[in-house]
């Protein structure tokens, strides 16, 4: 499964950049915007989550996501995650990217990371702007103010929402900068998100792409593993320790 210029690259590299897409979290049962059933199956979550749907029906959109959010807490992080947050502690520097909203990484103890759409668990005041995690958020269906005022909405990227831009500046100069990034379960079909393993690679970095499938930039990638994250990137990790400890 690990090849010699893998193992090199982990041997020698310094920065490491990890950047996480939806298939991190399936492996989870973290259920996607259409796996929803139910009470909710004849809404499109294309139009839910839009700015203009909070606006039009904030209760709606808020129960939605007070769904997914206790759905979500249902889960637990998986060893693809517990592998991630183990890498943190193994290199000089290290970079975690996420395009997932549901707070798994943190849960399974990564304590820096780079979330491009935002935190399910996060939520803020669109009019002072005050952030709101966890159970501080409003624990009802309905949308609630506050105290100036202001509706609270999920702190998540929107459809036709830009990106957070220190965020992204941040995991842009990462790829940039790191001599191996491991882009695993994306399909890399979100932009710009989709562009940080390409610029990695074509800055001098050593790529490895981990899917079930080839992603739509697996040829710009130095490597590709076939498999699942919680069960190729464990054995990574490692291998990652063995090399350390016979070097």
């Amino acid at each position: 499964m690990i090849s010699p210029s893998l193992e090199h690259a982990l041997e020698t590299a310094r920065h490491v950049v990890v950047f996480t897409g939806a298939g991190v979290s399936a492996e989870s049962g973290v259920p996607t915007f259409r796996s929803a059933g139910g009470l909710w199956e004849k809404y499109d979550p294309h139009q839910l989550a839009t700015h203009e749907a909070f606006s039009h029906d904030p209760d709606l959109v808020w129960s939605w996501y007070s769904w997914r959010r206790n759905t979500i807490r249902g889960v637990e992080p998986n060893p693809g995650h517990y592998a991630i947050a183990e890498a943190e502690q193994l290199f000089p520097q290290f970079t975690l990217v996420t395009q997932n909203v549901d707070n798994l990484h943190q849960r399974a103890g990564s304590s820096r990371v780079h979330e491009l759409h935002g935190n399910i668990e996060r939520s803020r005041c669109l009019a002072c702007g005050t952030y709101f995690m966890g159970d501080e958020a409003p624990p009802t269906d309905k949308a609630q103010s506050c105290s100036c005022g202001g509706f609270i909405r999920p702190d998540v990227v929107w459809f036709g929402e830009s990106l957070p831009m220190e965020e992204l500046q941040h995991a842009q100069n990462a790829a940039t900068s790191c001599d191996l990034l491991f882009t695993i379960g994306t399909a890399a079909t979100v932009y710009p998100a989709a562009m940080l393993p390409v610029m990695a690679r074509r800055a001098g970095a050593y790529v490895v792409e981990i899917n079930p499938e080839p992603s739509s930039i697996a040829h710009e990638v130095s490597e590709c593993i076939t498999g699942a994250s919680g069960v190729v990137f464990p054995v990574i990790i490692e291998r990652l320790k063995q090399l350390r400890t016979t070097a």
